[in-house]
């Protein structure tokens, strides 16, 4: 048995990040993979592997995929929605404040205006961004871009003869909370985007009480 002379340095030990840190990296980058994390904290891989695990147990981050390619999908982290509480959002009560004040100033039909011309936009920017993408899959999968980059960190899986698409942060939570014509006109959004034949329903909400805001999506049969 060979042992270690007594002036020998001690094995390098990870260097584990502080977990603020994993959770501000995450919050101002979105989604990443540990590689990735690991470059930007400038620790080992195997050092945020660990934490990653205990922020997971947590509650506060949660895994996905994204495509690579025609190799194997990425693992990527993200945080969840009670990683994101984290980070108080001190434009909340603006937010309610504006809304009160443009139903007041301008009545339902004026803040319905608001909505419409909001739906709009997204609408056009979704369709530039969805175009070219023949399957139901490949729509989802920049639909899921597009919206992760707009906070929603959006994700979609196959399920049954469909995919559930997965929002697992609602960044316009508090506006919803205040004008529920935000979430309704986003549902109708979704179902004009992908296109006819495709039928789109919500399964999980985030203002009934879910984790997240979940949406079954798939193929309507010809009648």
């Amino acid at each position: 048995m060979t042992s270690r002379p007594l002036d020998a340095e001690p094995a390098a030990m990870p260097h584990h990040p502080p977990a603020d840190r994993i959770l501000s990296t995450l919050k101002t980058r979105g989604a990443l993979g540990i590689p990735d994390l690991a470059r930007v904290l400038d620790v080992t891989v195997e050092a945020v592997r660990q934490q990653m695990a205990r922020l997971q147990a947590d509650g506060l981050v949660d895994a996905g995929s994204r495509p690579a390619g025609r190799g194997r999908p990425v693992k990527i982290w993200r945080l969840t929605a009670v990683g994101h509480a984290r980070f108080p959002d001190t434009h909340a009560e603006m937010t309610v404040q504006m809304i009160s004040a443009v139903v007041r100033v301008f009545g339902e039909a004026g803040m319905d205006q608001l909505i419409g011309v909001r739906e709009q936009a997204m609408r056009d920017n979704y369709s530039k961004a969805l175009r070219g993408a023949r399957s139901l899959g490949a729509k989802l999968a920049r639909l899921a871009d597009i919206r992760s980059r707009e906070g929603y960190m959006a994700e979609s899986r196959p399920e049954g003869d469909g995919f559930l698409f997965i929002e697992n942060h609602c960044p316009i939570c508090t506006a919803a909370r205040a004008c529920t014509g935000f979430c309704r006109s986003e549902l109708q959004l979704f179902g004009e985007v992908l296109g006819p034949g495709v039928r789109v329903s919500r399964v999980e909400h985030v203002l009934a009480g879910a984790r997240r805001c979940a949406y079954q999506v798939s193929p309507q049969r010809a009648p």
